[in-house]
């Protein structure tokens, strides 16, 4: 990484964008999105952006927001203040006994991403190249599809989607076998036979209901079936899964650490493996591992559900890695993505196009949405 000033401000903005109409998921009503964004300033003045993961429990957003801010100016302090050895790693490190103490390794984990993401964003500005660049590769146009897409709001969401561009869609289910059934053949339908259809069963089933529903799918196999169990259910299982299933079983949202994905690399039951760089690694440790998904000839499509800034990155990792993955691009309601993911959309041509400028390829425009902030912490970090 090319030696930096010392690092000199920290800003934590939490945002919630209120729905219309709340979105229906197996984890319960969402009622608003919100997104947790870090600003990262050194004392020459470039600046970099990361996001943290904060989709739930419902209050987790602010509570992630109070953490960071109490927790990483003593962390960067103890990291010399400066931007070089600021890593995923180093900062998990550093929040290790806390998250022990507190039970609580999901939010650390989260925040010590973020960080890591808008560090790289700042290396990647300083260096004058894109993200993708500075990951290894090049920022080229990316083939996208259109996410969280489930009853009762497929008739909706299907034909503006396929207007935007799309060509592929993941359409959510676990809602109940009959319901589950129905939303499949009504999101085919509405998709047509042309184009590629994923499934997500958000880990709400047992094996035999997922047996039973891999069996009702053999006709008409999605190009993935995404979480049909809970992640921490024993390999056997997935095995068992995998080996009845007509469709590649995919997964990674929820593995943490590299053990736990190396361990799924081997293990051979997921053809298709999703880190989302905002829950787990950032970019310093998801770019070697999306290297390895890819040496092991598996597809490495990055998950991501949330504000613009971590889209953005996680559309450079995936053109920096290259191989045949799709950029997961939720298709819902949510101003916050609109509002801060740039020029990354609308898509053109079925393809998300990543800017030329370097780090992310532009400036986020916090200010446009200060009136969704629902906390604000600015943190001065040298005197």
């Amino acid at each position: 990484m090319l030696s930096m000033s010392p690092l000199a401000r920290l800003e934590i903005h939490c945002f919630r964008y209120r729905l219309a109409r709340p979105l229906v998921t197996v984890f319960g009503t969402v009622e608003a999105r919100p997104a947790l964004i870090l600003r990262i300033e050194d004392a020459d003045g470039a600046a970099g952006y990361g996001e943290i993961w904060c989709n739930f429990p419902a209050p987790g957003a602010e509570y992630r927001a109070r953490l960071a801010a109490a927790v990483l100016p003593g962390v960067l302090s103890r990291l010399d203040g400066g931007a070089d050895g600021v890593t995923f790693a180093a900062v998990r490190r550093q929040l290790h006994a806390l998250a022990l103490q507190a039970d609580e390794p999901g939010p650390a984990d989260q925040i010590a991403a973020g960080l890591d993401i808008a560090i790289q964003d700042l290396a990647a500005r300083r260096s004058g190249v894109p993200l993708a660049v500075h990951l290894g590769g090049e920022a080229k146009p990316l083939p996208a599809y259109a996410s969280g897409i489930g009853p009762p709001d497929i008739a909706a969401l299907v034909p503006a989607a396929r207007a935007a561009g799309f060509q592929a869609f993941k359409f959510r289910i676990g809602f109940g076998r009959d319901r589950d059934l129905a939303a499949i053949a009504e999101a085919r339908a509405g998709i047509g036979g042309g184009a590629e259809m994923m499934l997500d069963a958000n880990q709400n089933w047992t094996l035999e209901q997922a047996m039973e529903m891999v069996g009702a799918m053999e006709t008409d196999p999605a190009s993935w079936l995404e979480e049909p169990l809970p992640v921490d259910r024993p390999p056997a299982e997935w095995a068992r899964l995998a080996d009845a299933a007509p469709m590649p079983l995919a997964g990674g949202e929820n593995l943490r650490g590299r053990p736990q994905f190396d361990a799924a690399i081997r293990a051979g039951h997921l053809g298709v493996i999703q880190p989302d760089i905002c829950k787990w690694g950032g970019l310093s440790e998801c770019a070697p591992l999306a290297r390895s998904i890819r040496e092991a000839n598996r597809r490495y499509c990055p998950h991501y559900l949330g504000g613009g800034i971590g889209l953005a990155a996680s559309a450079h990792l995936l053109a920096a890695v290259g191989g045949d993955g799709l950029l997961e691009v939720d298709v819902n309601d949510n101003g916050l993505r609109e509002l801060l993911a740039g020029p990354l959309l609308p898509l053109r041509d079925g393809r998300v196009h990543l800017p030329d400028a370097p780090g992310l390829g532009y400036e986020p425009d916090l200010d446009a949405a200060s009136d969704l902030r629902t906390e604000h912490f600015d943190l001065r970090l040298v005197s």
